[in-house]
């Protein structure tokens, strides 16, 4: 039957252009999808059309399909698939998945861990209606034949399936641990508990205070004595600042306040200086206005920091390389060839409180009789292949072979109720949402893969080698990666991606509602800075915290949405493959609850108490990520923005340009931004192309209701005249779409209609050529956007880690977490100060961008 079709050009005229596609170069879309259930179906005739339809024949073989799959008029589609997926997360739900996994101990790993993993995979087995599968018959060994067809059939899946693969990656855990100042001769003068401390005010920190012990994931094990050294935050700055102040390193313990960098590039900086250990402090003049001289009592009494939290996490040398320090490049598996591993540090480490500062700092303070005496540090760690566990699910979709991955990393440092568990309590809702419409006849347009990867704590491991054991797969299959890591841990929401989707970001977080406050949206929640600003009002917070603190989250994209860095699991999606990624949640302010990052003060308790009272945040980010995950699996043009990306490098030039004026360099950036000029107006073209398909397909449509109009009528007429005639026979006649038939025994009967059914002497004016050319632009136009994020991708790799391939944006060699952007070019500028490997770089990044001129040419 053609009524859907026809009647869903309507819904095609209907629909504003901004929503279809970002704009090209300024401004985000305001106007609400209008997705149906009639466009929905265009979208599905599309594909058959796309995946070989060459007679009649194979055409009633897609229409015999399209009868068994969307015939159903329950059948969700577009706007209604919206609506019912954001009425679904809520705070109940939400809260009480937290406390399923953040009310004990989950370190990667470990027992506990392995039971998160199992639980997740019953939540997809039951949420995507897997009944046929008993979980012990799905973990499979990595490299196994059966965790590789489980991997590889989702490009090629007919219905759900949930599977867990169990990697073999080089951990440790800790063992003994001291820190003590000693005298002359070695002998204790005093020894500091590393240990936290909390009372049954808060149950679950003080029932697990000890159960994680305090230490840095892959930190070297040794016993080293030496004078103590202050670095400040330990950046490459700073650790400048001792060498020119002629203060000695070599052979010294730096003492290193959290904040700014990756913890483990101030042991790295230390190292490469000759420190023989590495102290890293929590300092509670980072926790901006809510501290004890600001008039909060300390947690669990009060909003301030616990003097004895400590924050535990990796010290691997993350700029260098993710992932299994011992396998770079090549996935864990159990019989894995390994290396050394240089990206670990050689020195030991530990993580200490506030309260150990003020025992350790008393070496620094003129006049205190253990002033100028020497620290001893012992860090013990069993050093080993320890197993973990990613579990994955697939919603399969139309289009098989492209896939929508959404992930979010499940082990934590201890409890982590912020940090994984409220990430994991938000794609539980995202799963729930999913399962609801599943449930009710909903299929996307793409395929979906949904992933619980483990041990990113160590150095997003999880992710890293799923990524680098299937990197063929992704890079032939993955369209897009949206990431969730903490979801909640204060009150202002942070986003960042990848510029071909920051404006589907911020458009989409836009469409909904403030959780806290009425008349703002989600967006508004970008501006957000806390209530808690104490006796004194902000006066307290220092411009060298603020400064330290910004330096981690300032957006740099002209419309607010950060660059990716590192830090999480997009991480080898977008700098192995190229694939454009998204990331976000709720972070804490200067003026927020501290968030004991990392602590067993990251509990539930406080995440109900202080961080999301009611759970208003998480049901929000589950809201976003969802409506972001239903829209890049269901539109037909995938909405990336060429135009904003290809604006936004002439503002990465101008940095680079920036640093070689400070450095008194001098390199030619000419032919650079000619290039960059190439590309703006071949994405202008290229978005224009997307404007001109969408409207082709409009008119292809609109002519087509047209001339078939008279026959839709005359149908609707006889169904009527039938409906008469049966209840004359005193027979039903209830369904809409039916039309007449004679059964073999000769009586009148109702047979359902076939959706796009075409009488033989119809099918001429079927516009079967002109669809075809229409949605081969589409796949085409989506086919060229996609080519941006995957042309910065050079073999070679950045100078000294090369493990990193994405020439746009990387992780900062001496910043971890926080993004550079032309990361080879600002490099050789900055740190090597070398003008002829300058002038390099930009003739690389120059061929680069040359050659996405070619492949997006329309």
């Amino acid at each position: 039957m053609i009524v859907p079709i026809i009647a869903s050009c309507l819904i095609l005229c209907a629909l504003p252009i901004t929503q279809r596609i970002p704009p090209s170069l300024t401004g985000v879309p305001k106007s609400k999808s209008k997705f149906s259930r009639k466009q929905y179906l265009v979208l599905v005739v599309i594909v058959g059309l796309e995946t070989g339809l060459g007679s009649w024949n194979s055409w009633r073989q897609y229409q015999e399909l399209v009868a068994e799959r969307l015939g159903k008029s329950h059948h969700l589609f577009g706007k209604r698939a919206e609506e019912a997926f954001l009425s679904i997360p809520n705070g109940p739900s939400s809260m009480g998945a937290s406390r399923a996994y953040a009310t004990k101990p989950h370190m990667a790993g470990t027992v506990g861990d392995l039971a998160t993993a199992r639980e997740f995979l019953e939540l997809l087995q039951r949420e995507l209606g897997i009944s046929d599968v008993h979980p012990e018959d799905v973990v499979f060994k990595a490299g196994s034949a059966e965790s590789q067809r489980a991997t590889r059939s989702v490009s090629k899946a007919n219905k759900p399936h949930a599977w867990i693969d169990t990697y073999y990656p080089v951990m440790n855990t800790p063992r003994d641990r001291i820190l003590e100042i000693v005298d002359d001769d070695g002998k204790s003068l005093i020894r500091t508990s590393l240990v936290e401390f909390s009372d049954p005010t808060d149950p679950d920190a003080s029932k697990y205070n000890d159960d994680v012990p305090t230490f840095h994931g892959l930190s070297r094990g040794g016993d080293v004595t030496g004078p103590l050294v202050d670095g400040n935050y330990c950046t490459y700055e700073d650790y400048q600042q001792l060498v020119q102040s002629k203060i000695e390193v070599n052979g010294s313990i730096v003492l290193c306040r959290y904040g700014g960098i990756f913890r483990g590039l101030k042991v790295k900086g230390g190292q490469e200086l000759g420190a023989v250990g590495i102290l890293i402090y929590s300092d509670p003049r980072d926790d901006g206005s809510v501290t004890n001289a600001n008039g909060y009592p300390s947690y669990p009494y009060g909003p301030a920091r616990n003097p004895t939290s400590v924050q535990r996490g990796s010290v691997q040398y993350l700029s260098v390389y993710p992932g299994d320090p011992t396998t770079p490049g090549y996935p864990s598996y159990e019989n894995s060839t390994r290396t050394e591993g240089e990206n670990i540090p050689k020195i030991p480490s530990l993580p200490i409180s506030w309260t150990n500062f003020n025992v350790v700092s008393t070496t620094l303070t003129k006049g205190h009789k253990f002033e100028g005496k020497r620290v001893r540090l012992l860090n013990n760690v069993d050093t080993r292949v320890i197993p973990i566990w990613n579990t994955l699910g697939v919603i399969p979709g139309y289009i098989k072979d492209e896939v929508v991955v959404v992930g979010n990393h499940r082990d934590g440092n201890v409890m982590g109720a912020a940090d994984p568990s409220s990430g994991t309590a938000s794609v539980h809702e995202v799963v729930r949402g999913l399962g609801h419409l599943l449930r009710n006849g909903w299929k996307p347009l793409r395929t979906i893969l949904i992933a619980s990867w483990d041990a990113e704590e160590y150095g997003l491991i999880g992710s890293t080698e799923w990524g680098e054991d299937f990197k063929d797969w992704v890079d032939a299959h993955v369209v897009a990666y949206l990431n969730l890591d903490s979801s909640v841990s204060g009150s202002r929401l942070r986003a960042s991606g990848s510029p071909l989707l920051a404006h589907f970001i911020r458009a989409t977080a836009e469409e909904l509602p403030h959780p806290t406050e009425s008349g703002r949206t989600l967006w508004d929640a970008t501006t957000d800075d806390g209530k808690l600003f104490g006796l004194h009002g902000d006066n307290m917070i220092s411009q060298a915290v603020r400064s330290i603190h910004e330096m981690q989250y300032t957006a740099v994209d002209s419309i607010g949405v950060s660059p990716l860095g590192s830090g999480s699991d997009y991480t080898v999606f977008l700098q192995r493959s190229g694939i454009p990624c998204t990331n976000g949640g709720f972070g804490a302010t200067l003026n927020d609850p501290v968030y004991h990052y990392h602590s067993i003060f990251d509990s539930e308790r406080w995440q109900e108490l202080w961080a999301d009272p009611g759970f208003f945040r998480h049901v929000a980010v589950s809201k976003h990520l969802g409506l972001q995950t239903l829209r890049l699996a269901s539109s037909p043009i995938l909405p990336f923005n060429a135009t904003h990306y290809a604006y936004e490098l002439e503002t990465y030039l101008q940095s680079v340009e920036n640093l070689a004026f400070t450095g008194s360099l001098a390199v030619n950036f000419e032919s650079l931004r000619a290039s960059i000029k190439s590309l703006q107006n071949a994405s202008v073209a290229l978005e224009e192309e997307k404007l001109d398909v969408h409207k082709d397909l409009r008119k292809l449509l609109k002519k087509w209701k047209k001339q078939h109009s008279k026959l839709r009528r005359l149908k609707k007429k006889a169904r009527k005249v039938l409906c008469r005639i049966r209840k004359a026979l005193g027979k039903k006649c209830s369904q809409v779409g039916m039309l007449l038939h004679e059964d073999p025994d000769g009586d009148l009967k109702l047979a359902k209609l076939e959706p796009f059914d075409l009488s033989h002497q119809y099918r001429h004016k079927f516009p079967i050529t002109k669809l075809r050319k229409v949605v081969k632009r589409i796949r085409e136009a989506n086919k060229k956007s996609a080519a941006i994020e995957k042309g910065f991708i050079s073999e070679d790799g950045i100078k000294d880690r090369e493990w990193y391939k994405h020439l746009a944006v990387a992780p900062g060699k001496w910043l971890g977490y926080g993004a550079t952007t032309f990361p080879a070019l600002s490099e050789a500028i900055q740190f090597e100060k070398n003008a002829t490997l300058a002038q390099l770089e930009v003739a690389r990044l120059e061929s680069l961008i040359d050659q996405i001129v070619g492949k997006i040419n329309v």
